[in-house]
């Protein structure tokens, strides 16, 4: 049986939830932060759960694509780490339109919290900041993750899909297409997100 003791050297955080049956009973606290208000030791303890969460294949470029943006972290009652999201900006154009989007990068729930609604207390926060500060959101998901993003709400992008990169428009017919929230896009034309290193969408 686990020891109900905290860890030593930890000590109980201040901001709780008591978020009832359908998360386990356990006491867990939500922050939404920028990168640039989080700790190195918060930076540390994000990445661990993700190259946890990702077995290891969670490379320094993924890495990066989820740091500059705001992001949502979840805490048990001892302070550890339990899941993690962020939310960063992004531009796509779109039929003569360029609009800012809200990409959904970095969401893991540790192994032993997982199917406690934790993903969801992640996901509830990073919508809210898309609603409020994005013209949509934008995400690309595994297959066990889109039964998630689907479910709530979120629909994929069923047109073509590119970036604008250092030589102009490149069209991605083998790109599995994204999912987007909260947005109101004609498939008739395209979408063009901004170029980066690593996997574009």
């Amino acid at each position: 049986m686990a020891s109900t003791l905290p860890p030593r050297g930890r000590r109980r955080i201040g901001v709780r939830t008591h978020p009832g049956p359908e998360y386990g009973g356990q006491v867990t606290s939500l922050r939404t932060a920028h990168t640039s208000d989080l700790t190195p030791s918060d930076l540390l303890d994000a990445r661990r759960l993700l190259d946890a969460a990702f077995d290891g294949d969670f490379s320094d470029q993924s890495w990066e694509h989820g740091l500059g943006g705001v992001h949502a972290l979840v805490r048990d009652d001892w302070g550890e780490l339990v899941a993690h999201g962020s939310v960063v900006q992004r531009r796509i154009l779109h039929n003569g339109r360029s609009l800012r989007v809200g990409y959904v990068e970095a969401v893991a729930v540790r192994a032993d919290r997982q199917r406690q609604g934790l993903g969801g207390q992640v996901m509830d926060a990073l919508e809210r900041i898309i609603d409020k500060a994005y013209d949509l959101g934008a995400l690309s998901a595994s297959d066990e993750g889109q039964r998630l993003y689907l479910a709530r709400g979120w629909r994929e992008w069923k047109g073509a899909v590119g970036t604008l990169g250092p030589d102009g428009v490149l069209l991605l017919p083998d790109e599995d297409p994204p999912l987007l929230w909260g947005a109101d896009l004609d498939p008739a034309y395209e979408i063009l997100i901004d170029w980066r290193d690593g996997d574009i969408y």
